[in-house]
């Protein structure tokens, strides 16, 4: 009998033994799911801070050199109502002094510039860049034409190449609002209409 109790303890002992080692064995894998998680979410996210800073120097250089395109996905009406749009059609361009606006709707009326919207074209002047303690850069211009004649104001944020453009005609309070990406003209893959 004392073998057999002898036996029956060194079954459960062996028992407890192996369920310790398998929640131990358990929690260590669980552990370590954890840590290759949390190590490739860094991971992602150090190299969405590089893109991100490289696209911000590319926008300041380009803003600098006075070739950008500011490809809007997004346009805010005076009246605060916003639409999403197609950032081809949508933009702000600017190449050393000549400047272009065009907003573009997707409507079956094809507008003045034959994509649904209208296209201006005119002269750039008074190109101010400055940037603020934050790194946010702040850029205003004028721009004269036959079709347009405005004050543009762009922001662009630090961090990223995001940026908001205002443009504020100068004979009416028809402002409007575009939010993207400022790119490069080089960079930029805009459709352009016929503009007036």
């Amino acid at each position: 009998m004392k073998k057999f109790i002898a036996l029956v303890a060194l079954v459960m002992m062996s028992a407890a033994t192996t369920a310790m080692y398998a929640q131990e064995s358990r929690a260590e894998r669980r552990a370590d799911r954890k840590a290759q998680r949390d190590a490739e979410r860094a991971r992602l996210k150090a190299e969405e801070q590089v893109a991100d800073a490289v696209s911000y120097d590319d926008a300041v250089a380009a803003l600098k050199a006075h070739q950008f395109v500011l490809e809007a996905d997004q346009v805010m009406f005076r009246n605060g109502q916003t639409a999403f749009v197609n950032s081809n059609t949508n933009f702000v361009l600017v190449n050393q002094g000549r400047g272009t606006v065009q907003v573009a709707f997707n409507t079956v009326y094809p507008g003045p510039n034959g994509i649904g919207g209208v296209t201006v074209d005119g002269s750039t002047s008074d190109m101010q860049i400055t940037t603020d303690k934050k790194g946010n850069v702040n850029c205003q211009f004028s721009i004269q034409g036959i079709g347009i004649s405005a004050q543009i104001f762009i922001s662009l944020t630090n961090g990223g190449n995001n940026a908001t453009v205002t443009i504020s005609p100068n004979f009416n309070s028809n402002t409007m609002t575009l939010t993207g990406n400022l790119v490069p003209l080089s960079q930029s893959s805009i459709f352009k209409g016929r503009s007036w």
